[in-house]
């Protein structure tokens, strides 16, 4: 979902109105510190209710997702039942791993799953719904789409489909064609008047247009004897009759009026004319071209029942979304459309395309009419239990912010009867609400103790006890999915509270090290706020802005640029040389929260923009912000400031999204117009990552000596120093690397302390390899990867505590895990080493981690475990090459 989806417990538990600025003008000192004399009591009581109201954390909000408890269980059910399953059914089952993985946060794989959906599609209706999907789920992407074709490459995959091709008549095989006899005279033609006019036709060629008109023109019938019939009463102009005259001689209606083919649509379905009416209904098809067009001839798609025009017109909606969702016919039009439309609209794909208006409606607005009516269409047209699960879950989530809390009640129960365990975190939010949370804690807790648990049901039992209970429950959630921000959140409030600022920020900065939520961005920016420290405060709101310029704090009553605003008012203004030396500071220590702020504030200078947005993708990319990295890189390109720095950011927009070949023709561009240093390294960095000739490693080392000669500042020559040092390591050239990678540190590119450390240990001397991953430790503020990789370099002991703190510092990075498991495998330690991978599997869907354990499954005979865990791999990537071979001989033993 790409809209906050607020809990409804917390929407009126914030302060009814207001004020930023009185925040600002707390006297300095008052905060934190306690006398005995009254006036400083009431002093304190006044600072205590400002923390107050600046660090409330609302409840966590009631996801509208499917979240299975056991994940690897339906993926792997999903990877099996797609081998066995008949081709129509597949869309709905790769649907199905698209929820999954939403609820797991996985953007790619969400992605991927999609793109499987729309690639087995079995009808044309399902490719136009998955299609449009994938447009919307992309939407911003425009300009690459525009880059690829200007480099030649077609990029409209998920264009507009010509349903027409798609879907083909299917005319009875019977004949009509059989002659009509007067006497001995044939009858060969037939005159139908309307009014005053007589359209003159050929019996024969009429006769063929239908049954009706075969039976009526040469059978039993009074008109098989004239030769003068008068058809005034059938709606049908002398015009239209004409243009039924003509199709009857050449089968083709280019030329007829779209009003004319509006009434011979309805004249040939009257008369049971199919191919007229199959040609009506496509030429009518072809003439979509607007909502406004779509909108007025589905009308008559779904009244005569043609299939062709009806999807034409759904195309028109679907790749208009969410825009025309603000737009009440078409609301209205699928608001109301029953059983026999819809089938007519979207053949067989109802479910597929609720479940996407859906989504589309949520992202707009969670709490509107439509969204709650398009809901209620997915819970009628869900087939199976997990579809139910999902479309009772999502409707009980949108009743419960409407505050219709007995329907939500009856919706979360059925969503849990059908085996929806997430789905009782409404039921016990809805029994609170009503003032049961006695009811609320032991549901839980009855949750939890039936079934293997994870994170979500301690954080849900939490908010239903007090003091060491609450404190004690967050603990195990965080224990068992560390990404869950409120626990965070709420022990960095608590601890404020008590006055314990240090253990407060150190506990927000615990999630900020590793998942760069805005929420907890927000929290950190409120509680630098109550110290008085508006330095760190106005660094985390611009880091807020930089990830997202609309963003509203406090529950959307105040907008982020608002609060930046006053918080300047209380800081130094920095000169732009001030600017480029706390930008060195903070890329050389690994602050790239800070980095991004300083960058920020630089662009409202004079500067050129294209070169501080351009650094700023890069941090956003190091901050695993991909989506706001790629808007930075868009930016770039629109600012930058001659021909030859524009190629070069769209050749690292055409990297980015995996295009290389054509991201290093952009770079020869710019080279051809002007040697540059990024030109050059971006050359150099798409060289080496797209060529497996061992031989290229001269001309990338050739490309960066290039580069370094051309001018550019310290922060990107320390970058390219490091990448030589790094192709000298790979050549087996150590003296020239550790030269690259002193330099580097020379000019504080704190990272080349790792390269350094690497060309120690390939000396044999681990001890200096070991130092100096102890130096950028010192130095890196964000040093999780340098604990990981000191690991390396030290005795067992040693590298089981660096690991252990690097799972401290990001619970995300697998490589610890799978370390530890393999040394409990070794140890045979088989139950300890499963339950070690299961640790991280539990709230990361990683490829690596489930290899690992279907082999140790395989290992200890466990050929169930070892074959989920292979298909639910295989879900994560279809085409691994290892897991491949892993299933196919766990599968081979499989009883």
């Amino acid at each position: 979902m790409r809209t906050f989806f607020p809990s409804e417990s917390c929407k009126d538990s914030q302060l009814s109105a207001l004020n930023p600025q009185s925040w600002l003008q707390v006297e300095r000192g008052k905060l934190f510190k306690a006398s005995s004399n009254s006036s400083s009591s009431s002093s304190t009581s006044s600072s205590s209710s400002s923390i107050e109201s600046l660090i409330k954390v609302p409840e966590p909000a009631i996801l509208p997702f499917f979240k299975p408890v056991d994940y690897v269980e339906v993926l792997a059910q999903i990877h099996e039942e797609l081998d066995s399953c008949p081709p129509q059914e597949r869309s709905n089952l790769y649907l199905l791993q698209f929820q999954v993985f939403r609820g797991l946060g996985e953007v790619k794989l969400m992605r991927r799953s999609l793109r499987a959906a729309w690639q087995k599609s079995s009808t044309v209706h399902e490719r136009l719904v998955f299609g449009a999907w994938l447009k919307y789920e992309k939407q911003g992407e425009e300009p690459i789409a525009d880059l690829l074709a200007s480099c030649g490459k077609c990029a409209q995959e998920f264009g507009p489909i010509d349903v027409a091709s798609q879907l083909p008549l299917a005319l009875n095989s019977s004949s009509c064609e059989t002659m009509s006899m007067k006497g001995n005279q044939i009858l060969t033609n037939v005159v139908f008047r309307i009014g005053d006019e007589k359209i003159v036709c050929d019996r024969k060629k009429i006769s063929s247009l239908s049954a009706p008109f075969h039976a009526m023109l040469n059978g039993c019938f009074t008109e098989s004897l004239c030769e003068d019939i008068d058809v005034s009463e059938n709606n049908i102009s002398a015009s239209g009759m004409r243009a039924i005259k003509e199709f009857s001689l050449t089968g083709d209606l280019s030329e007829v009026r779209p009003d004319l083919l509006l009434e011979i649509l309805v004249f040939a379905n009257k008369f049971c004319c199919e191919r007229l009416k199959d040609a009506c209904d496509r030429r009518l098809a072809s003439l979509v071209s607007s909502r406004d067009d779509a909108v007025e001839l589905l009308e008559y798609a779904l009244e005569e029942n043609c299939r062709i025009l009806a999807a034409s017109c759904l195309q028109v909606f679907l790749n208009d979304l969410p825009n025309c969702l603000n737009d009440n016919r078409v609301v209205e039009i699928f608001r109301h459309a029953d059983r026999q439309q819809r089938l007519i609209m979207v053949g067989r794909a109802s479910f597929s395309l609720y479940c996407f208006l859906s989504e589309v409606a949520i992202n707009i607005d969670a709490r509107s009419d439509t969204t709650a009516c398009f809901l209620e269409r997915l819970v009628e047209l869900a087939e199976s239990d997990r579809q139910r699960m999902l479309a009772f879950h999502q409707l009980g989530c949108v009743r419960l912010l409407r505050r219709e809390y007995d329907e939500a009640e009856h919706l979360f129960e059925r969503a849990l009867n059908a085996g929806h365990i997430y789905s009782v975190a409404g039921l016990a939010r809805l029994a609170s609400i009503k003032g049961q949370i006695l009811w609320s804690y032991e549901k839980l807790s009855s949750v939890i103790s039936s079934i293997s648990p994870v994170g979500w049901m301690y954080q849900e039992r939490s908010l239903y006890c007090e003091g060491d209970k609450r404190w004690e429950d967050l603990e195990k959630a965080t224990e068992l999915d560390p990404t869950l921000t409120y626990p965070y959140m709420y022990r960095a409030a608590s601890l404020m509270r008590k006055e314990n600022v240090q253990a407060a920020l150190a506990e927000i900065n615990r999630i900020l090290g590793f998942k760069l939520a805005l929420e907890c961005l927000e929290l950190r920016f409120c509680f630098y706020l109550a110290l008085e420290d508006y330095q760190s405060a106005i660094c985390d709101v611009q880091a807020i802005l930089t990830l997202s310029t609309e963003y509203r704090m406090f529950e959307g009553r105040v907008a982020a640029t608002q609060l930046r605003t006053l918080v300047r008012e209380h800081v130094e203004n920095w000169t732009t040389a001030d600017c480029w030396l706390q930008l060195y500071d903070r890329w050389s220590s690994v602050d790239d929260i800070g980095s991004l702020s300083v960058i920020y504030q630089m662009l409202e200078s004079d500067a050129a923009k294209g070169v501080l947005y351009f650094r700023q993708s890069l941090l956003l990319l190091r901050l695993n912000c991909p989506e706001a990295a790629m808007r930075s890189l868009q930016l770039a390109r629109q600012h930058a400031s001659s021909d030859h720095e524009r190629l070069v950011y769209e050749g690292w927009i055409l990297y980015d999204t995996g295009h290389c070949e054509e991201g290093l023709r952009k770079a020869e561009e710019s080279i051809e117009i002007k040697r540059s240093f990024e030109a050059f390294f971006l050359k150099a960095y798409a060289l080496a990552d797209s060529s497996q000739d061992p031989s290229c490693s001269s001309t990338v080392i050739s490309l960066l000596e290039d580069a370094l000669k051309c001018p550019s500042d310290r922060l990107r020559k320390g970058q390219a120093l490091n990448n030589l040092g790094s192709v000298y390591v790979d050549c087996g050239k150590l003296d020239q690397a550790a030269d690259c990678y002193i330099n580097a540190l020379k000019i504080r590119h704190t990272r080349a302390h790792q390269g350094l450390a690497r060309v120690y240990y390939l000396r044999n001397d681990k001890n200096a390899a070991y130092d100096e991953m102890t130096k950028l430790i010192e130095k890196a503020q964000n040093n999780a990867s340098a604990y990981e990789k000191r690991s390396e370099y030290c005795d067992r002991e040693l590298t089981k505590a660096d690991l252990e703190m690097v799972t401290q510092l990001d619970p995300l990075r697998v490589y610890p895990y799978r370390y530890r498991a393999a040394v409990l495998m070794d140890n045979q330690k088989e139950t300890e080493a499963i339950a070690e991978l299961s640790r991280a599997i539990a709230f990361k869907a990683d490829l690596h981690l489930l290899h690992l354990r279907a082999a140790f499954h395989e290992h200890i005979g466990d050929v169930m475990g070892a074959l989920r865990d292979c298909r639910a791999a295989l879900s994560v990537d279809p085409n691994h090459q290892e897991m491949l071979e892993l299933h196919s001989r766990v599968n081979s033993h499989e009883p």
